[in-house]
């Protein structure tokens, strides 16, 4: 799914990934925590559901992890000791990126495959922000500031994607900080799929 090189490069830092489908037969909970998950859950987000947990198996498996039962602690997924991974998924594709042994990257990823209209802008950007938007479309700003979020914690600073800032970080790379706390700061690499884009964070200080 990813194109060419861009593994390489995450593995360079210290992630692996997975992808799964929401139409693959084998989807199925890997243990009771994830069947309470998916019990009140209409069929189409089950199978979401269910495709997020396998692409981030598939990711723990490529650093040489194994991992069942991926419960949830509110909307987050709750991995065992010693795993971590982030989940997306987007128009029935679900991608995870998982932290290698003796790593110690942010974790954050966001894929989406429907772009967004440019009259999204203000709902993900600040005024001091606009000026990316003669070199980014809104969907990359979109993506690169929800995989920022999840890296960063960001619920615990700000409500809403505003609350984060980007800045160009070179080709293909934004930086983006908690604007409550500018020390928080991530950076993420973004890249073309299909008629979307694939953000993922590479490095940066979490917090």
């Amino acid at each position: 799914m990813l194109p060419p090189g861009v593994h390489e490069e995450l593995a360079a830092t210290g992630l692996g990934t997975g992808a799964a489908l929401a139409t693959e037969a084998r989807l199925a909970p890997a243990g009771p925590g994830e069947a309470a998950a998916i019990a009140s859950m209409p069929g189409r987000r089950r199978s979401e559901f269910l495709a997020g947990r396998l692409a981030a198996r598939r990711a723990l498996r490529s650093v040489g992890l194994d991992c069942g039962d991926v419960p949830r602690a509110g909307r987050r997924p709750l991995f065992p000791p010693g795993r971590a991974a982030s989940i997306s998924h987007s128009a029935g594709v679900a991608v995870a990126v998982a932290r290698a042994p003796g790593h110690d990257v942010p974790l954050g990823c966001d894929l989406e495959l429907r772009p967004l209209p440019a009259g999204a802008a203000p709902l993900v950007l600040r005024a001091d922000e606009e000026h990316l938007l003669r070199a980014w479309p809104v969907t990359s700003l979109f993506s690169a500031k929800e995989a920022a979020w999840k890296a960063l914690a960001a619920d615990a600073v700000g409500t809403t994607l505003r609350d984060l800032r980007a800045g160009q970080d070179g080709p293909g790379f934004l930086r983006v900080e908690a604007r409550a706390d500018p020390a928080r700061v991530v950076r993420v690499r973004v890249v073309a799929v299909g008629p979307g884009v694939f953000s993922v964070v590479l490095g940066g200080d979490a917090g």
